[in-house]
């Protein structure tokens, strides 16, 4: 078993001036995350046991963003959540901890194990809401995570799983959020600010 060792007063993840980060929502496509971190470098597939994916609105308030529940992982025994592991440069936990919200508590960065494909056992920062109303992301939100899941070969049956999520039914605009052309989805659900 191979794992990435912290000195107690390290940031979650962190490996030098490097840090490992796992991604399991709209971080999985390198598109999004490169934009404003854009030290990622993709590691591997890894898989996370006992947790899930949970969607919801911080402290019930919906997202301006993405009008719709949020992603996030809650522990549930026997689930399991598949993400991609990104090797990041220590300059860019600034960048990923204000894209998750840390500074206004939406998120908080923990660190998780997770096991890759191989079975390497790597230490890294996530990030968790840990007040927040359950609540349906809209199409534009779950499009962006079910194309990084595409992207970088997840599991078949876990992308299947992603596609099944219901969501809000939301038709209308989202915030441009530093997106560019990756973000093309169908014409009806198309960001005003790419028509």
């Amino acid at each position: 078993m191979e794992s990435w060792g912290l000195a107690a007063d390290a940031e979650p993840g962190a490996l030098g001036e490097h840090f490992l980060y796992f991604a399991y929502g709209s971080n999985l496509l390198k598109e999004r995350l490169r934009l404003r971190n854009p030290s990622a470098q993709f590691i591997c597939v890894a898989l996370l046991q006992d947790f899930k994916v949970d969607f919801g609105n911080y402290q019930g308030v919906t997202s301006t963003s993405w009008h719709g529940g949020i992603a996030t992982i809650v522990q549930s025994p026997g689930d399991e959540v598949w993400g991609v592991v990104w090797k990041m440069h220590v300059k860019n936990i600034s960048s990923l901890d204000e894209q998750e919200g840390v500074g206004n508590g939406t998120y908080i960065p923990i660190e998780i194990e997770v096991r890759s494909q191989e079975g390497k056992v790597l230490t890294c920062r996530s990030y968790q809401m840990t007040d927040y109303v359950p609540a349906a992301p809209s199409p534009q939100y779950k499009k962006v995570i079910c194309r990084g899941a595409k992207q970088n070969g997840l599991p078949s049956d876990y992308q299947r799983k992603l596609e099944e999520i219901e969501t809000n039914h939301y038709k209308g605009p989202v915030k441009r959020n530093n997106c560019t052309s990756w973000f093309r989805v169908d014409s009806a659900l198309t960001p005003d600010w790419k028509k």
